[in-house]
């Protein structure tokens, strides 16, 4: 074979590579669903996804979510759909909305906090239930709601109890935050089902709505969705209940939704956030995605401006990982 030749041929699969269709994307993670407001949980090796399903028509004017489902992965780049674990119809006393939700593990229970409207309570409400299993099935823990609109008095909005939150501490007291307009908190008993004691109001301006919280080392990371269209903000302090110092955007507002829904976690050495855009063909305020992208630390603990990407973090297996080839 001539040098000549070889020559020819290297240059030939050069160009059958660089025209050649490129693989999919890994942003969003989800490409078969409309997909929204994620929060992600670490356990045992792998990460699970716990996601709101957007059932909206193209020519819808709301959101129409009747359901979540949870996916797995143990190397951030492939995932394994496990279904659908819980449905807003789960709770008996709910009318429906399956709207954004947290998952947290607390001794060897998982616990869904989930945001439906009442079926007699005017307003969306709380729920929690509880499984064995990360991927469920999740059954109703209590039998009534945790919080109901009628319990917190400041707007006469009928969306102001959504989106909770639960952050457990490294001595185990657990702590759940929620709301729109007004951050609200309070202590969660050691059952995970009952609030211990009264709520608060935080002083967190300006704040939409899903508030998430982390903690790296001896800070608190308190992120939340500010403005409309969102952008997600965030404040650390030395408690879970701050004082809180201003840090500025983790996320820049999205394109073709107004809101972002992100939520942080730390998985095998790394930490990545979770958030919702439109980038799904077909993709509009009511038909969103589930994306993810590797999150940085400076050296003084601050959080550096995450962009959006197509390409998504890169491969980060735990032990032991394997992944089904497609």
């Amino acid at each position: 074979m001539s040098v000549k030749f070889v020559a020819l041929l290297a240059l030939a699969l050069a160009c059958l590579l660089e025209f050649a269709p490129p693989a999919r994307a890994a942003n969003p993670i989800f490409p078969k669903l409309f997909t929204a407001d994620p929060v992600a949980l670490s356990d045992g090796g792998r990460v699970y996804a716990y996601v709101g399903v957007d059932e909206a028509k193209p020519d819808d004017k709301d959101y129409v979510m009747n359901e979540w489902r949870v996916y797995s992965s143990c190397d951030m780049r492939h995932w394994v759909d496990h279904g659908s674990p819980i449905q807003a119809k789960t709770f008996a006393w709910a009318k429906g909305r399956a709207w954004a939700a947290h998952v947290v593990k607390q001794g060897n229970k998982y616990y869904f906090y989930s945001t439906v409207e009442h079926a007699t309570v005017p307003g969306l409400s709380i729920g929690v239930a509880v499984s064995d299993s990360p991927t469920g099935p999740f059954v109703d823990a209590r039998g009534t709601a945790l919080i109901t609109n009628d319990m917190t008095k400041q707007t006469d909005i009928h969306w102001d109890d959504i989106d909770p939150a639960v952050f457990v501490d490294d001595d185990g007291s657990a702590h759940l935050y929620w709301g729109n307009t007004f951050l609200k908190y309070a202590r969660l008993k050691p059952n995970m089902t009952e609030l211990d004691g009264d709520y608060k109001v935080m002083p967190v301006e300006p704040f939409t709505e899903a508030a998430y919280m982390h903690k790296r080392g001896a800070t608190y990371y308190l992120s939340y969705s500010q403005g409309f269209p969102e952008e997600t903000a965030y404040q650390t302090g030395p408690s879970p209940t701050g004082p809180w110092m201003p840090r500025g955007v983790i996320m820049a507002m999205n394109s073709g939704v107004k809101t972002i829904h992100t939520s942080i976690i730390d998985f095998n050495g790394k930490s990545y956030i979770f958030y919702h855009n439109a980038k799904l063909p077909g993709g509009s305020e009511f038909r969103r995605s589930v994306a993810v992208e590797e999150l940085h630390y400076r050296a003084d603990g601050t959080i550096v401006p995450i962009e959006q990407t197509l390409a998504g973090p890169k491969a980060n297996p735990s032990p032991g990982c394997k992944v089904k080839k497609k």
